[in-house]
């Protein structure tokens, strides 16, 4: 902890009393603090770095480098600053070329990684966080294999030939000969996979938000919080009372207070608003949540922008809706944002500060033009924002809980349309609806039956 304290006055100290300094920085400025500490491997001194920083489109982390000079060992680490997220996440990537293997990923020591076609499998907690490439995953794992093979040859050579040959089959998957799958499944929420063709959708790479079950909630040591998240006293009391707990800044990490109310939006449902304010750094964020039930089915809202007083609907974005931008040829996946009540101005300009904070655009990992489309991008969507171009915006919530306002209502909107679906099998079990009996689970709990 005098080490994390050491290098949060270094941060501190880099810019203008920001703790977590943007990974693509370009002011020169940061520095990461340099600590003396033990080796593990001779036993001698070395030199830990560890630098605060905040990954645009991402969250905060602590990176952590330690180099021995006596025996010229050294071990790099991530870790995630910032709180575990309400849902956890699962990248599910097919890599198809060689390019694919240079992906940056943040894969935390939470997160399992799984390559099905191999039946490999990274376990949770046997490795530390680390922010690499899926190449530099598939050396690490390497790595580690023959590490142990002296002994293996030693106590049982047909086990070690086994290895040997999987080991073969690792090295030769870094070629990319045929297409194969590469998963990361991360309860805890804060691993992540990089898009290089963002903002606009990676048909290759499928991001998918779950609820955490009692057994990952137990394993990261969060099963009594979730149980007691639910504050005490009836709807009633929520209508006419704003609840206020304790949290900390998703911005600085400072401690900071939560706001929460209960509100009915006219023509459509109650939902509960959450927001936050820290002292410390100014930071705002509000977020929405349903306050009923998940609906019998799925909506999916078009709305033609042909207006600049488009811009001034109220809009509601729950957790699980996604949002496209046809014309951009944008997507943005569920659980992106979270859940917002805001105006359409609003959320668009949420969605271009996610698109200009992408730091996979900057360094030498970066694809020639890719800044240059970015902007590209921007400058289209600040004109939808301007109302100098129409366009389409599409809400498309499984759960039915998103809603943008009718400003004709209680009379149709021309150029507002709102269908209603059967949810697929997929999207019951995102939901997690599939495993959840609501009737005859009595009868199958009476004695005798």
């Amino acid at each position: 902890m005098a080490a994390v304290r050491e290098a949060a006055g270094a941060g501190a100290g880099a810019g203008a009393g920001s703790l977590f300094q943007p990974l693509s920085a370009e002011d020169g400025e940061q520095r990461p603090a340099e600590i003396e500490s033990l080796c593990m491997n001779c036993f001698r001194n070395g030199v830990t770095r560890l630098l605060l920083t905040r990954i645009p489109f991402f969250r905060e982390v602590i990176v952590s480098s330690f180099s021995c000079s006596s025996c010229c060992w050294s071990n790099t680490e991530i870790h995630s600053a910032g709180r575990i997220q309400e849902q956890g996440v699962r990248y599910t990537l097919t890599l198809t070329c060689r390019q694919d293997m240079n992906r940056q990923v943040v894969k935390t020591d939470c997160a399992t990684a799984q390559i099905p076609e191999l039946d490999f499998e990274i376990p949770a907690f046997s490795q530390k966080g680390v922010l690499t490439t899926i190449e530099g995953l598939i050396d690490r794992a390497v790595a580690g294999l023959e590490q142990d093979q002296p002994t293996r040859k030693a106590q049982d050579e047909e086990v070690a030939a086994k290895v040997e040959e999987f080991i073969a089959k690792l090295k030769q998957l870094k070629e990319v000969p045929s297409p194969f799958t590469f998963v990361i499944d991360d309860p805890s929420g804060n691993s992540f996979v990089e898009n290089p063709h963002a903002p606009r959708r990676d048909d290759a790479l499928l991001v998918t938000r779950y609820r955490r079950t009692p057994q990952q909630a137990a394993m990261l040591g969060l099963e009594g919080e979730e149980q007691d998240q639910t504050p005490a006293g009836s709807a009633e009391d929520l209508r006419n009372e704003v609840l206020q707990f304790n949290t900390n800044c998703p911005e600085c990490n400072a401690p900071a207070s939560t706001n929460m109310k209960l509100v009915d939006i006219p023509h459509f449902k109650e939902v509960i608003i959450m927001a936050t304010n820290c002292d410390s750094c100014g930071h705002r964020t509000n977020e929405v949540k349903s306050g009923g039930a998940i609906e019998a089915q799925g909506s999916r809202i078009t709305l033609r922008i042909t207006d600049p007083s488009d811009m001034t609907r109220d809009i509601l974005k729950s957790e699980t809706c996604s949002v496209e931008i046809p014309e951009l040829e944008f997507e943005l996946g569920m659980g992106a944002l979270g859940g917002k009540f805001t105006t359409l101005e609003g959320l668009l300009k949420d969605i271009r500060d996610l698109v200009e904070r992408n730091p996979f655009t900057l360094g030498d990992s970066s694809v020639p033009g890719k800044a240059e489309k970015l902007q590209e991008f921007v400058g289209k969507l600040q004109e939808i924002i301007e109302g100098k171009t129409k366009a389409h915006f599409i809400m498309d919530d499984p759960a039915g809980n998103s809603y943008l306002q009718n400003v004709y209502a209680p009379e149709e909107d021309p150029e507002l349309r709102v269908e209603r679906y059967e949810r697929t099998f997929e999207q019951n079990e995102e939901l997690g609806l599939n495993d959840m009996k609501t009737e005859g689970y009595e009868a199958e709990g009476a004695p005798g039956r």
